[in-house]
């Protein structure tokens, strides 16, 4: 993959080219690009074993995408960018939930409902994301970024914990000390479903200071009218808080509802300044501080199902959302990081010190949940106005600091890596939910209700509180070393020894019956080494083999659930253990027809042990719970290169086959005869896990007079039917059908400016990921829910829109 590139004013004399999706990418030199007839794949530079080396170097299957990919194709967020990754497949949540749960699959390795949603899960992601050197899923807007890799595989021995099925790391651009440059854009789209528009805007620029010191910042904003409409929202009262009821009827009045349109708004504000010092010639330090500020009105979720909203069945329209009361969200995330580089001869020292606060808010709507569980009519005496609403929050910080020490040559035939690593996290995460009005309607509908007193009732509408309050510390001591047997024999060994420690105080209550409260604690401590063998062979200058074997670890922790009184769950729930996963790959990779393509192939295998599900306990405590075994193997291919002079493409495939190898069984509840139940099959599918990914991209590079260029750029992605769930639940299993997305962009290129069209989604393909069914969060009259809470997680709908660069 290639760009055309205007640096600093000087014009790259050759014809480059953009991909929307495809990796990796490459990126030819403004001289190799200048020779018309001799167009070959550049070799493009990788971070990922901690020191810096070409792409087709790396003994495993790693992509790669560099910021000016990023930039031609509009690609703002890491769901459109893994799409063009074989093997990765993303669970699409929109803006409103993509900060709190990574919906990142790599390897088909995920046992998690795609209907997970807004709350912060307790076990951490299969996929680790790293910003820079920092471990953090914050799903930043991919501004200024210089390349961001992504690792297939198990990576404990360098990356640590939650780097169980893969890495997706982020390298920010750094302040240059050489020459003053910038550039403003700006971008004006329309979506279908959407009476509005889209506005996006940014500028960035880098100010040296002197000849050793640099500044350099890039802010922007997203503004984005909202495509879903909210057609049957509850009219509420004068406070603004519960249902308004029917003819000022409290005891028997019904709702009424109003319709928002294009309630799913996207405000987004975010920025990043760094300052670089080459202190002297052989230390450079590079201090950084990015944030991101998010307003979501609604979810970019559409109902499917049916509502008695007029007193007949409905079924609800394209762009559509039943929930009965809006559902926004909003979250900061600041990261703060210092990185020194100290160059000491023998090797580089490496200090990566930084502190990140991440923390955001909720509202949803749970009415539908309710309604299924016929609490409405058994718990809560059959309000005609019913109405759950839950307010979720989390909040994280953390403090990580990182030393390394990297050889710099390779000495006695062995070349090294060796470090230290700390972090201290901190997370809480909040439910509380209520029934707006229920107080009040049943005070005015049971003459008796002011007795419920003597029976300990409290009189709030507050009807679940839930607050649990973690601190996470992980140590650990890691290295590398490759022994050379030869110029074209290799072979690496990698080790990483880690202790941690994991405290969760957790407090459930009802808080309209408070004695049914409970407040457990509980603390987890887990040592381990994980190992990883690696060896590659050069056949010839254009062609590597290798085969890996590495593991990778997802730390253990507390559910805190309580053991006694009315909520008593099974002591079997109280902890759950850490899950790891042993890979077994082999590949090939290298250059074809004088590096005019470049290919990648692999295989693997990868056996899960003791996976980790995110679930809920009897009494609704948020847990975790270890399955037996579970296995994903298939191939991966690569292929990118030149057709001709001005045609380039990139194919990626995967074939995943994802599947659980024993029953996977849970806890029953504490009154079950049986201390189990089976929560899925030896031989079931793992959910959100399609056996068949294939990206396609092609441009087209056409030289205008006057040193313009007009490039066009089309790709597609396809994935093959997936899960919903996993296991046999008749409320939330489904199958979700396969699709493709296709895209689009023509630009033009001068010097300074650029101008281009594009389309997203041309085909305006529905792209659902993940559904909370209607089985489960669907109408129900029988409860006075009229409403629908059901949902598809629908890919963005066809954008078509047009957009300006200007360099200076």
């Amino acid at each position: 993959m290639h760009s055309v590139k205007f640096k600093h004013h000087s014009i790259a004399k050759a014809i480059a080219s953009a991909l929307v999706l495809g990796a990796p990418v490459y990126q030819a030199s403004a001289q190799e690009a200048g020779a018309q007839d001799d167009k070959i794949v550049e070799r493009i530079e990788v971070t990922a074993n901690r020191r810096t080396q070409s792409i087709q170097d790396v003994p495993y299957n790693i992509s790669a995408m560099s910021g000016e990919e990023l930039k031609n194709g509009k690609i703002l967020d890491s769901t459109e960018l893994l799409r063009s990754i074989p093997g990765a497949t993303v669970v699409d949540r929109g803006y409103r939930n993509s900060g709190v749960i990574s919906g990142v699959v790599i390897r088909g390795i995920n046992v998690d409902s795609g209907a997970q949603g807004d709350v912060a899960l307790s076990a951490v992601a299969t996929v680790a994301s790293y910003v820079d050197d920092t471990p953090l899923h914050a799903n930043f807007i991919l501004k200024d970024v210089e390349m961001v890799e992504v690792l297939r595989g198990p990576q404990g021995t360098l990356y640590g914990s939650g780097s169980l099925a893969g890495t997706v790391k982020y390298r920010m651009n750094k302040a240059e000390t050489d020459e003053f440059y910038g550039s403003a854009g700006m971008s004006f789209g329309q979506t279908k479903g959407s009476e509005g528009n889209s506005l996006n805007m940014d500028v960035m620029v880098n100010v040296p200071i002197s000849d050793n010191l640099a500044f350099r910042a890039n802010i922007g904003r997203i503004d984005n009218d909202g495509i879903v409409d909210y057609t049957n929202v509850y009219q509420l009262d004068s406070a603004n808080y519960a249902p308004a009821a029917q003819d000022n009827d409290l005891a028997a009045g019904g709702v009424s509802f109003r319709s928002v349109e294009d309630a799913d708004t996207v405000d987004i504000d975010y920025g990043r300044v760094s300052l670089f010092w080459e202190a002297t010639e052989d230390l450079r330090l590079n201090l950084s501080y990015q944030k991101q500020s998010d307003e979501i009105g609604g979810r970019r979720q559409v109902t499917r199902g049916t509502n008695w909203v007029k007193g007949t069945e409905q079924q609800y329209g394209e762009y559509q959302n039943g929930a009965v009361l809006l559902e926004p969200s909003e979250r900061d995330v600041d990261l703060t990081a210092l990185e020194a580089e100290w160059d000491l001869g023998f090797a580089t020292l490496t200090s990566s010190t930084s502190k990140y606060n991440h923390s955001g808010d909720s509202v949803s709507d749970n009415t539908g949940f309710y309604a299924k569980q016929n609490w409405f009519a058994d718990l809560y005496y059959g309000s005609p106005r019913p109405m759950a609403l839950a307010e979720r929050g989390y909040d994280e910080e953390a403090f990580v600091q990182e030393l390394r020490l990297v050889s710099n040559e390779t000495q006695n035939n062995i070349d090294w890596v060796i470090g230290a690593y700390y972090m201290d996290q901190d997370t809480v995460a909040t439910q509380d939910s209520y029934m707006p009005g229920y107080q009040e309607w049943a005070g005015a509908a049971f003459p008796w209700w002011p007795t419920m007193a003597d029976f300990g009732m409290v009189y709030t509408d507050n009807d679940f509180h839930y607050v649990r309050t973690e601190n996470f510390k992980d140590k650990a001591i890691f290295g590398e070393l490759t022994y050379h047997f030869s110029d074209d024999l290799r072979t690496k060994i990698g080790v990483r020894r880690f202790d941690n420690t994991f405290v969760n105080n957790t407090e459930l209550l009802l808080p309209i019956w408070p004695f049914l409260g409970a407040e457990p604690s509980f603390e987890t401590s887990e040592s381990d080494t994980l190992f990883k063998f690696n060896m590659s062979y050069h056949i010839d200058k254009d062609t590597m083999v290798y085969g890996t074997v590495s593991e990778g670890y997802r730390r253990g922790g507390a559910n805190a659930v309580p053991l006694n009184g009315s909520l008593a769950e099974r002591p079997e729930w109280q902890q759950y253990d850490s899950d790891s996963a042993v890979n077994y790959e082999v590949g090939v990779k290298g250059y074809l027809d004088g590096n005019k393509h470049s290919y990648s192939l692999s295989a693997f295998r990868l056996d899960w042990s003791d996976p980790q599900l995110n679930t809920a306990s009897t009494w609704g405590f948020f847990t975790v719970a270890n399955g037996d075994s579970a296995r994903t193997q298939g191939i991966e291919l690569e292929l990118q290169g030149y057709l001709s002079d001005n045609i380039h493409y990139v194919l990626g495939y995967a074939n995943v086959n994802a599947e659980l190898t024993a029953d996977f069984i849970v806890p029953s509840s504490a009154t079950a005869e049986a201390p189990t139940r089976v929560q899925a099959l030896d031989g079931d599918r793992l959910p959100a896990s399609p056996k068949h990914t294939l990206s396609l991209a092609l441009d087209y590079t056409y030289e205008m007079s006057n040193d313009l260029y007009w490039v066009t750029q089309v790709n597609t992605y396809y994935q093959s039917d997936s899960l919903n769930y996993l296991g046999d639940s008749a409320s939330l299993q489904t199958e979700i059908g396969g699709f493709s997305l296709w895209n689009m962009t023509s630009r033009v290129s001068s010097e300074v400016w650029d101008v281009t069209f594009y389309v997203k989604n041309i085909f305006n393909e529905d792209g659902v990921t993940g559904q909370l069914p209607e089985a489960y969060m669907g109408t129900d009259p029988a409860e006075n829910f009229l409403g629908n809470s059901s949902k598809d997680y629908i890919s963005l709908p066809r954008t078509v829109g047009v957009a300006f660069n200007y360099r200076f």
